[in-house]
């Protein structure tokens, strides 16, 4: 009789698991993949500040389908982009979400 130890079985229970979620998000494709993971307004400063350009641009497009339930346009997110940046640079906590963002003197009244 075999005996496995219970340190094998779990390193091979999660080699599989590595597997199958690889699998999956592999076939979901990048930008199922992105939409799941990008929060939109919830970003918190420090996460935003963190971003490439287009991840930036990404999530702020994001934020700003969900709160105008309609695509932006992009000098809109241009200049949103921009108070963003400016808000989270000089947020004294890393942790506000970019919905915070005094966007109030760019965007069009909903």
């Amino acid at each position: 009789m075999r005996h496995t130890s219970t340190r094998h079985r779990l390193s091979r229970i999660a080699g599989i698991a590595f597997v199958v979620t690889a699998a999956v998000l592999g076939g979901a494709g990048c930008d199922q993949v992105e939409e799941a993971v990008n929060r939109g307004g919830d970003t918190p400063c420090n996460d935003y500040i963190a971003q490439s350009t287009e991840d930036k641009r990404t999530t702020v497009t994001k934020y700003l389908e969900d709160d105008r339930g309609s695509a932006p346009e992009a000098t809109t997110v241009d200049a949103a982009i921009g108070a963003i940046d400016l808000m989270c640079r000089a947020q004294a906590n890393a942790a506000t979400p970019i919905r915070d963002a005094d966007l109030g003197g760019i965007l069009a009244p909903r």
